[in-house]
């Protein structure tokens, strides 16, 4: 008999996979309406300014890593530096493997759980930041939005972007709400009926673990501020790549054209989770977007393409380190157990 995870795994690998073909097939379109040639020469024209790009986003990860640190803060006080490496461990899983945005996180709760934090707070903390940098990521595009309807008066921006809007704050609103009335527990308990899997009762457990530390995380208001400070800064930060980024690409523009380049290109991003790295809708949701500043869709296109080598740059070795760390936990846990059986 299949176990229903391994099923649920299969689907999900299955959905990632058709987002992807999706997204390389527009992609290449996209490649094909610009030009290899042209598409090239301006990537060329950035040189080592791609290096300065890729190091630059190591300080909106810093400051989204001590927005989560300040939410498990009150509780328990691990190593900043744990949570930095972890934070930049789950981004590198998130953007270049097919996790659907969720691989990535269980990684970084397990991460936290190795450095000594209880389970239960550990996935706690992670599902707390997440619905935090929700919301940030909200107040960041609200101000990309603004900035938009007052550059183009109204004119070529329909309903649709404003209702795409109102649909992710109701969406993030109702994510919220599940968690303060036990939504790890309710889905534990759907799961069972479902699949009627004897091992389920103990993820049950756990799942009400995780529901009461979440509970007690959201009672800690002052650090929930500080946290959602950081995770607004973060964004805020992310806007400094793309500023950069167009600058080493020839065609600078001002803070604010960055900054709403960058907020609806992440809220893109975000909508766009099936497909791994939102591959090929980032590029065209850029392109639409260069279009309101007049920047050319080659341009626009090799800005996206930038952030992918950056993607790239920082995330390969996050995913060697990741790998790394697993085999040094399975050898260690080898170790363990043959040292128990020898007592």
């Amino acid at each position: 008999m299949a176990r229903p995870g391994g099923k649920l795994t299969t689907r999900l690998v299955t959905l990632a996979s058709a987002g992807l073909a999706s997204g390389l097939a527009l992609l290449t379109a996209l490649v094909v309406y610009v030009g290899t040639g042209e598409l090239a020469r301006t990537l060329a024209s950035a040189g080592a300014g791609l290096l300065w790009v890729s190091l630059f986003h190591v300080v909106p990860i810093t400051a989204s890593a001590l927005g989560w640190y300040a939410v498990i803060a009150p509780v328990e006080r691990p190593c900043l530096r744990t949570m930095i490496w972890a934070r930049w461990i789950a981004e590198s899983i998130n953007q270049l493997l097919p996790a659907l945005h969720v691989g990535g996180n269980v990684v970084r709760a397990q991460r936290l759980a190795r450095a000594g934090v209880p389970g239960g707070l550990a996935a706690a903390s992670v599902v707390v930041d997440i619905t935090l940098h929700l919301f940030a990521q909200l107040i960041f595009t609200a101000l990309g939005l603004s900035i938009l309807l007052k550059h183009a008066n109204g004119l070529g921006v329909d309903g649709g972007v404003v209702a795409g809007f109102v649909l992710s704050t109701a969406g993030a609103a109702a994510f919220y709400v599940a968690q303060r009335h036990g939504l790890f527990t309710a889905a534990a308990g759907s799961f069972r009926r479902v699949f009627r899997y004897p091992e389920w009762s103990s993820v049950s457990q756990g799942a009400g673990a995780i529901d009461a530390w979440i509970a007690g995380l959201y009672e800690y208001q002052w650090s929930l501020a500080h946290a959602e400070f950081w995770h607004v800064v973060s964004w805020l930060l992310g806007t400094g790549e793309t500023w950069l980024a167009l600058r080493f690409l020839g065609h600078p523009v001002d803070l604010t054209t960055a900054l709403v380049i960058e907020s609806f290109g992440e809220a893109v991003r975000t909508a766009a989770f099936p497909i791994p790295g939102a591959l090929g809708v980032q590029e065209g949701s850029f392109v639409m977007l260069g279009g309101f500043f007049g920047l050319a869709p080659g341009v626009s296109l090799a800005l996206s393409l930038a952030k992918r080598v950056r993607e790239l740059g920082l995330g390969i070795p996050g995913l060697i380190v990741w790998q790394v760390e697993r085999a040094v936990a399975a050898r260690a846990g080898r170790r363990a157990a043959c040292g128990e059986v020898a007592g």
